[in-house]
């Protein structure tokens, strides 16, 4: 498929922006908590009952897949860029390269700066290979990355599988053997001490200036770590974009029993393969080995099916009320989906963050989920006006003007 210089396509405006407001309901453990809250209210955020479903119905539904839609989207979106230079009879490795570059400066900003969880350096640096596959057919995009994806499956199985084996060691040779004291080390970042907890409480709670000032004390590498960890995801579900956009399913030109055909199986797979790994988790919620195994290996599989289930129903949905002045807010969310992610991490830390309101480790998981909603409202309620007088979000043209080196257009014409 070949895009004009002008086309604009609602299926993938809107499915950024759902993606946009989805990725804000794992984010917001991740803002207002220490870091293993992510993967189990043991180790912190409340193990009321309102707080354990909140934590399986996140990791049911949401964990992992608002962010792989998120990537998938990137790809789509940069073989549209890629297209788009091509057809204006611009060259289209300067364009990208170029974006990539300041994605990544931003990227950096973004996590120095505001927030540690930045994911726009790790696909500014994925980004940067995945060009080089831009010429290949969707089928081969899609075996290719199956492939590297379940490479990093096993990788990834290996390694937390060694954690289990450690852990048998360790009981084996009894409390206070070298293999137990291997074991506890080998632990020490996934079941955090209270002392831990408390000290990451504390900074957070501080000022800006020492939240600055850990960051570059004790998180300095933090990008580059991302990148390792999760490179083996990152870049298959990017080219999983690529073919999507290619074979026209990014763009709803599919039939609707196709697209109907592929959520439903997807999606159901998905679920039967991750809701047996719900349960597990649920029975052993003391155990932040068994959160931690699920969660960065077992769950992979279905994470993969589950998302692009979940971009076929979506699409569905966007056909289906494609007319609803609703829906085409979500898309102008998606349209500015830039200023929108950046938008809501400033949000969330001055809430959270000491040098805000200060409400960092202070809220039990379930009551995090009330302040999602008015982040989506904001979202909705800027977005589609400011786009109907501006060409662009406002970072959105920031990052056009810096990759050009040009300031760009942004106010339309009447």
């Amino acid at each position: 498929m070949t895009a004009t210089t002008t086309t604009r396509y609602l299926t993938l405006d809107a499915l950024r922006g759902f993606a946009v407001m989805g990725i804000l309901m794992m984010n917001i453990i991740a803002f207002s908590m220490p870091e293993m809250a992510y993967f189990s209210p043991a180790i912190f955020g409340g193990t009321d009952t309102p707080d354990v479903v909140a934590w399986l119905l996140s990791f049911i539904l949401v964990d992992g897949k608002m962010r792989g839609l998120f990537t998938i989207l990137f790809g789509a979106s940069m073989m549209l860029v890629i297209e788009r230079a091509t057809a204006k009879g611009e060259n289209p490795a300067k364009v990208h390269y170029s974006r990539m570059f300041w994605l990544a400066v931003f990227g950096l900003a973004h996590y120095f700066l505001i927030w540690w969880g930045d994911i726009l350096f790790l696909y500014a640096a994925v980004g940067c290979i995945a060009f080089f596959m831009a010429d290949w057919e969707s089928k081969k995009l899609i075996r290719v990355g199956l492939i590297i994806y379940a490479i990093g499956f096993a990788i990834n199985l290996l390694f937390t599988g060694s954690l289990i084996y450690l852990q048998y060691l360790a009981l084996e040779a009894g409390p206070g053997s070298s293999m137990d004291l291997e074991y506890q080390e080998a632990m020490k970042d996934i079941a955090t001490s209270g002392a831990a907890l408390a000290k990451d409480i504390a900074i957070y709670q501080g000022s800006y200036a020492t939240i600055l000032a850990d960051k570059f004390a004790e998180h300095l590498w933090g990008p580059l770590g991302l990148i390792l960890l999760n490179f083996t995801e990152t870049l298959p579900f990017m080219m999983i974009g690529m073919a999507l956009y290619k074979n026209g399913f990014m763009t709803g030109e599919w039939e609707i029993e196709r697209y109907k055909s592929f959520g439903i199986r997807l999606t159901g797979i998905g679920l039967l393969l991750l809701v047996p790994l719900a349960i597990f988790m649920f029975l052993n919620i003391s155990d932040p080995l068994v959160a931690f195994n699920t969660s960065i290996a077992w769950s992979a599989p279905s994470r993969l099916l589950m998302t692009i289930g979940y971009a076929a129903l979506l699409i569905l949905l966007i056909q289906a009320f494609s007319k609803s002045a609703l829906l085409h807010r979500v898309a102008g969310a998606g349209r500015a989906a830039f200023t929108n992610y950046l938008g809501t991490s400033i949000l969330m830390t001055f809430i959270f963050y000491g040098w805000g309101l200060g409400l960092y480790g202070t809220i039990d998981r379930a009551e995090l989920y009330l302040f999602v909603p008015s982040a989506w409202i904001i979202m909705l309620l800027w977005s589609k006006p400011w786009l109907m007088r501006f060409r662009y979000g406002p970072l959105e043209w920031l990052w056009r003007s810096l990759s050009r080196l040009e300031v760009q257009p942004i106010k339309i014409d009447k």
